[in-house]
């Protein structure tokens, strides 16, 4: 059965690795053997990847880019290639967010949180998928959120990024499940992360969130390592074009 989840000798590319969600993930798969390169876009990822390397004993690559701009996308998936020598799992974990109600927000501001959170996602899911598909095998964990599957308050265009990352999950799994590449997401509920801090700092609307989720409580970074191991690993060869909530519940509220 321990087979069924162990990563050792894959070659694995996290990007959001630098803290959060995706640094969690990233531990994953470390700690089942996978070795990781890392992308983050700041000067933090070459200290979390070194962090990791001495928790894990396995080998993880930093990798500093800004994949809002398509350049440097380009740079940091090459770079991760010729690290890694190939590619067997791909987590797009990165993302940012804008708030301001819909008649105000800027297009400004639209059309940065799509380009991050939507289009570049794409494009390393279909550089990856390249790679995948040669080989005939690969695992690909977009991360989504419950605005795929909702319109929330304020957030209009990291509801239709969101909503995006569910529907190009579903598609590109359409056409790559027969040829060996599962394409899958993980919906993360309401976690305890920088991104939330508005949230989290506001009583009226954290009472309201925790009333809501039968766990009782936020979610944090660590409670995500098992849904991406899962996806991950030969346990959910059969598992195609799937969002798992790691939610606390809510979404069977």
């Amino acid at each position: 059965m321990n087979k069924l989840f162990d990563l050792s000798g894959k070659k694995a590319l996290v990007t959001g690795g630098s803290r959060g969600l995706g640094r969690a993930m990233a531990q994953a798969m470390l700690e089942f053997g996978a070795e990781t390169a890392i992308i983050g876009s700041s000067e933090q990822v070459t200290t979390t990847a070194a962090e990791l390397s001495q928790m894990t004993g396995q080998r993880a690559v930093p990798i500093q880019a800004d994949l809002g701009d398509r350049t440097q996308l380009q740079r940091a998936f090459d770079e991760s290639l010729n690290q890694l020598g190939t590619l067997d799992i791909l987590i797009v974990s990165h993302g940012v967010q804008r708030r301001a109600p819909a008649e105000e927000f800027s297009l400004e501001n639209w059309d940065f949180v799509l380009e991050v959170n939507l289009t570049s996602m794409f494009i390393l899911n279909q550089l990856a998928g390249r790679v995948m598909l040669a080989k005939g095998k690969g695992k690909i964990i977009n991360i989504a959120s419950l605005l795929s599957f909702s319109g929330g308050i304020t957030v209009p265009a990291y509801a239709a990024a969101k909503g995006g990352v569910a529907r190009l999950t579903m598609a590109l799994s359409n056409e790559w499940a027969r040829r060996g590449v599962n394409v899958n997401a993980i919906a993360p509920g309401y976690m305890n992360t920088e991104m939330n801090e508005a949230l989290i700092n506001n009583p009226a609307r954290n009472q309201q969130i925790l009333d809501r989720i039968p766990a009782a409580r936020w979610g944090l970074p660590e409670d995500m390592k098992g849904a991406a191991v899962f996806l991950a690993s030969a346990a959910s060869d059969y598992v195609n074009g799937v969002i798992i909530p790691v939610d606390g519940g809510w979404m069977g509220r």
